[in-house]
């Protein structure tokens, strides 16, 4: 692997200011101009005039021609980079057949599993099988594979074994190191490797995109192009030149091992045998070997930040020791801020998997270009009009931002999209509002949903973007809302007032996931919401009722709801609404155990709420709750060998329990919950009165039973 020479010594694709999305010159095949759909056969790609692709996207989704499928962003980005670019889109996978359609990329193949995981896509939390895909015509279940971009990427070396692949989107984003899968209860190797790609793009991957097309289409290798932010490649030669961060312990230093010189250089490998070319970083003179320093030094160690990596426990560790794998997850999270993120680097065999800081976000003039593109905002007419179900729930709905800073454990979007907000202009907001109203078939006048991962996020950052590059905070609003976070609603209470004045726009509903925690910080906002753009329901996840649980999963305390509520029902009144929030919970998530489950049970039923949509916690790929699933430790701590065993609920039988306590009311739950009462002690919650939880066997036998029982009391008397 050749590093490339850049200045002050920092990796050219670790730059802090790239170049803006729109401003590359663009590639000579510009000249065929814009698809109306990127084309999915040889016959569209005739009609276009086309020979060859030059890059070919492979997705586990049906191709809808709009900004909220990935695939279609992607596809439209690089086509405005100047780039013929094809899709295959769900094919089968049998054989390498399908994935010669389009004939061979001249660029590369990418390669997603679409919008969702296709492990989350097919299986429920209790690993049944799902009777749909929202992202099929028909909502026809079965047309992905499992693990869909291992498979859609070894098809496509089968199909043509020397051009080079890409892999992104939410499935690979998540498996870019060791991670915990649930499907197989173990933790498995980072999919570049089970893949056989060239380079993983993570999170949003636009910036890394345009970089390494354009690139690429000037004759640059993707082998030299391993540096890019929001990438991960497999190395298999020493980092010349660069310091490590030796992180692969806990507890350091350790009674029975010796603590090493943290100035030691290991030089694993001759530099006479490094590759020579005119881009090497040093000339040969200035060429060191790696120098380790012990994870507890590095403050006190003088080397170049900019050429440092943290060196995490290997795959073949992690996989044998949860404790190790928790403080791995615990390391990947405080390394997820953009500006002081330092690469990652973990040994799976005789290969580095090299992770990369994570992508430069986009710009609002930038996400406005994005938003901008020719999306035809449908599904390809290959299609007949078939539902997509997908499609029919966001055809009418806005994205205004991406990213979310809450931080909870759960929740993958951090890992993804990351916490810094990205947001765009009011403009480029209304203007698709206008498109939707113009051209969606039967546009009723509703815009079904203005948000994005969190709505009453949009345009807060943080006040300083000093403070912003150097913090290592997992959460912005926990434990506590941070002092240096903008919480001024007003730009968001503006955007819905500019929205519904619309001409021909009759209502703009607000269905995103709403952070009331930080609502309450702007009163303003909440009577703005709630007068109008809630439809009777606001539906919003305080998750849980109990502080010990809420901990693990960085929520608020319950409290907030209340608050939250107060102002709700307040300004739905002066509204003369007839208004109710709709709270979402989860079961079993880890840290949560019978009694948690038993009193968020009671705390449901005083507020005379019965939950029909619940759901039990899905332990997703890197995600930290997942970290804690595993291992049974903590990562939102120092992970220690010693530290607390956090309850966890595995046993299939014990989830589907906790499931239980959530729909108390439903009497196929009943004897499950007598049961578990009478175990917990608490056989005074079965019962018909009013503080009781769930009533008595009033079954025949049951009855019969009783009665005896009665009957001999007597007779004994």
């Amino acid at each position: 692997m050749i590093l490339r020479k850049t200045a002050g010594l920092v990796p050219k694709g670790h730059s802090d200011n790239p170049p803006k999305l729109y401003s590359y010159p663009k590639y000579w095949a510009e000249c065929f101009g814009t698809a109306q759909f990127l084309p999915m056969s040889k016959a569209e790609m005739d009609e276009l005039g086309w020979d060859s692709c030059d890059i070919i996207l492979v997705t586990a989704d049906a191709y809808v021609d709009h900004p909220s499928f990935g695939m279609a962003v992607v596809g439209r980005l690089l086509e405005a980079q100047g780039f013929r670019v094809g899709i295959i889109s769900q094919p089968k996978w049998d054989s390498a057949d399908p994935f010669k359609a389009l004939g061979k990329p001249n660029l590369f193949f990418g390669v997603t599993g679409g919008n969702m995981d296709s492990l989350i896509n097919r299986y429920t939390a209790d690993l049944r099988i799902r009777s749909d895909d929202a992202y099929t015509p028909h909502g026809e279940a079965g047309k992905r594979p499992d693990r869909s971009v291992i498979v859609y990427s070894q098809r496509c070396r089968e199909a043509y074994y020397d051009t080079p692949i890409v892999i992104g989107g939410i499935e690979a984003s998540l498996r870019r190191i060791a991670q915990y899968d649930y499907w197989s209860d173990k933790v498995r190797r980072s999919i570049l490797i089970d893949s056989n790609a060239n380079i993983l793009l993570f999170g949003n991957a636009e910036r890394a995109l345009a970089e390494l097309a354009h690139q690429m289409a000037k004759g640059v290798a993707i082998e030299e192009l391993w540096d890019l932010r929001g990438s991960a490649v497999v190395k298999k030669n020493e980092a010349e030149n660069w310091t490590e961060i030796d992180s692969t312990r806990i507890d350091w230093p350790a009674k029975i091992d010796k603590i090493p010189n943290p100035y030691d250089f290991h030089n694993k490998k001759n530099i006479e045998e490094s590759p020579k070319s005119e881009e090497v970083i040093l000339q040969d003179k200035e060429i060191s070997a790696v120098k380790i320093i012990p994870l507890p030094l590095q403050r006190k160690a003088d080397f170049d930040p900019n050429l440092s990596y943290i060196r995490l426990p290997s795959y073949n560790k992690v996989v044998n020791d949860p404790a190790l794998y928790a403080h791995a997850s615990r390391v990947l999270h405080q390394e997820a801020n953009p500006y002081n993120g330092k690469v990652l680097v973990q040994k799976h065999g005789q290969q580095d998997v090299w992770v990369n800081p994570p992508p430069i976000p986009l710009e609002t003039d930038e996400m406005d270009w994005v938003f901008d593109l020719p999306f035809q905002r449908k599904p390809h007419p290959d299609y007949d009009n078939a539902r997509i179900p997908a499609y029919d729930m966001i055809k009418t709905s806005v994205n205004i931002m991406r990213g979310c800073f809450g931080g909870c454990t759960f929740c993958s979007i951090t890992e993804h999209e990351g916490r810094i907000i990205q947001s765009r202009s009011e403009d480029s907001i209304i203007k698709e509002i206008e498109k939707i109203r113009d051209h969606v078939p039967g546009f009723s006048g509703t815009i079904s949903d203005l948000g994005g991962p969190t709505a009453n996020m949009y345009k807060l950052n943080c006040k300083s973007p000093a403070i912003q590059k150097t913090c290592k905070r997992l959460s912005c609003v926990y434990p506590n809302i941070c002092k240096h976070l903008n919480t001024d609603h007003s730009p968001t209470t503006k955007l819905y007032r500019k929205a519904r004045a619309v001409a021909g726009v009759k209502r703009v509903a607000v269905a995103s996931g709403l952070r009331y925690d930080l609502a309450l910080k702007d009163p303003e906002y909440i009577e703005e919401l709630v007068t109008h753009h809630v439809g009777g329901y606001l539906k919003i996840a305080p998750e849980h009722s109990e502080q010990k649980t809420l901990s693990k999963m960085m929520k608020p305390s319950i409290s907030s709801y209340d608050e939250f509520k107060i102002l709700f029902d307040k300004f739905s009144k002066k509204a003369g609404k007839e208004q109710y929030l709709i709270p979402y919970f989860i079961a079993a998530h880890p840290g949560c155990d019978a009694e948690e489950m038993l009193n968020l049970s009671l705390w449901l039923k005083a507020h005379n709420f019965k939950p029909d949509q619940v759901q039990t916690f899905y332990p997703s790929p890197m995600a930290l709750a997942t970290a804690m699933y595993y291992s049974e430790k903590n990562p939102l701590e120092k992970v220690r060998y010693k530290s607390e065993k956090l309850s966890v609920c595995k046993d299939i039988d014990q989830r589907r329990l906790q499931k239980a306590f959530l729909r108390y009311h439903d009497e196929k739950n009943w004897p499950m919950l007598r049961k578990a009462l009478t175990s917990l002690g608490r056989h005074d919650l079965i019962g018909n009165a009013k503080h009781q939880l769930i009533p008595p066997d009033m079954t025949p036998a049951k009855r019969s039973t009783n009665n005896k029982q009665r009957a001999n009391r007597r007779h004994k008397r």
